[in-house]
């Protein structure tokens, strides 16, 4: 998108446009929506349950997928919506299904049993990745977070190794540290306190209080529940039961791991998509950002969004991430529509195109746009 195109969007008219199908998507909301989450919850359970209930037999990748996909879908389908308030708005729901209750307590390893903390990611992506999309403050901002790499001197195959083996650790790697950093940060200005100063290295140290911060309330947990607790259960079964569901477990961990670097990563990065060196100004110039720094992969039926995870609808959960999954399916093509009479670009591609686009960014074989260049 060229400057002159960007400084002409009228932003008025296009807050008027996205406004109203918010205002009917809030009016439409009800009890469907959250039958819909339901059987969402279901299928991820059956997953789960079909995944244990066959990897006792042997180590192997069919179980290890089916669990993936369970653990997936507890992240992407259940706690993403939910935390965001997507169903707070739903009258007569289950408290435990909404933002102040959701894996609060001990809840967590029920409702959402992961390495990273519900308030640690409720701060690092609810608010500050949501409201500083594209923008240096922006904690998942790919371009800047991977300069150390399209910087150095590293051989090129060897960066895209480098990416490869990532992608098989990122939410242990990078998630956990990453939201337990941007929580004591928080935490730190709220209390009126200095801001902590962030080592390199320091967030996996037992000997400072952001690193027994990870380990005691993320990592050993994790650890525990999915890796002793889980295929200890199998102990009646005996030894090589236990031995295979702690392999497939293993297995299971690398496939949504590499499943969602796929689906989340993409979402924001790309030789045509925008960041922005400077804050914006105004709920119109918020929603011309949400859409030109956020991509969409194929869209439109229950089956093929439950494998993405509902972030195929990325630039319509960045307008409106208080809705319902269900809701996206409605509202993706009025969006399309709206970005057609404002002549704003609406990027929607394969998952895969997407990744090596992203990878390009990582590597440094290309770099994003900014206002101040031409597409």
């Amino acid at each position: 998108m060229s400057l002159n195109s960007y400084q002409n969007v009228d932003r008025k008219e296009l807050a008027k446009d996205l406004d109203a199908i918010h205002r009917d998507v809030l009016a439409r909301m009800g009890e469907d929506d959250f039958v819909h989450l339901k059987k969402m919850e279901r299928w991820g359970r059956i997953c789960s349950c079909l995944g244990y209930a066959t990897a006792w037999i042997f180590p192997n990748p069919v179980s290890a997928l089916l669990i993936s996909q369970g653990s997936f879908t507890r992240w992407t389908q259940m706690t993403h919506p939910i935390t965001h308030k997507g169903y707070d708005k739903i009258a007569n729901i289950p408290a435990s299904y909404t933002s102040k209750n959701f894996a609060k307590g001990w809840r967590r390893f029920l409702d959402w049993p992961d390495w990273v903390t519900p308030a640690a990611w409720h701060q690092e992506h609810d608010v500050l990745h949501h409201y500083n999309l594209g923008e240096r403050l922006d904690p998942d901002h790919l371009q800047h977070n991977m300069e150390w790499l399209r910087q150095s001197n590293i051989p090129m195959f060897v960066r895209i190794i480098l990416i490869t083996l990532f992608t098989a650790v990122w939410k242990v790697a990078y998630y956990a540290p990453r939201t337990h950093k941007e929580l004591r940060i928080s935490q730190a200005r709220q209390n009126g306190e200095p801001e902590p100063v962030m080592v390199r290295g320091g967030s996996w140290s037992l000997f400072t209080k952001r690193g027994r911060a990870l380990w005691f309330q993320s990592i050993l947990p994790y650890v525990a529940f999915r890796f002793i607790l889980l295929p200890l259960l199998f102990s009646p079964l005996g030894t090589t039961a236990v031995m295979s569901v702690l392999l497939t477990s293993i297995m299971a961990e690398i496939f949504t791991n590499m499943h969602s670097f796929l689906v989340i990563v993409p979402n924001h990065a790309g030789d045509d998509v925008m960041m922005f060196e400077e804050r914006g100004k105004g709920k119109g110039e918020f929603y011309l950002r949400q859409i030109l720094g956020s991509v969409n992969y194929p869209t439109g039926s229950n089956f093929n969004d439950f494998f993405y995870g509902w972030l195929n609808y990325q630039v319509e959960h960045h307008l409106w991430p208080d809705i319902p999954l269900s809701q996206y399916q409605y509202v993706q093509p009025r969006v399309v529509e709206v970005c057609k009479k404002h002549g704003i670009p609406y990027c929607q591609q394969s998952v895969f195109k997407r990744m090596f686009k992203a990878i390009d960014i990582m590597v440094g074989r290309s770099s994003m746009l900014t206002p101040l260049k031409s597409s």
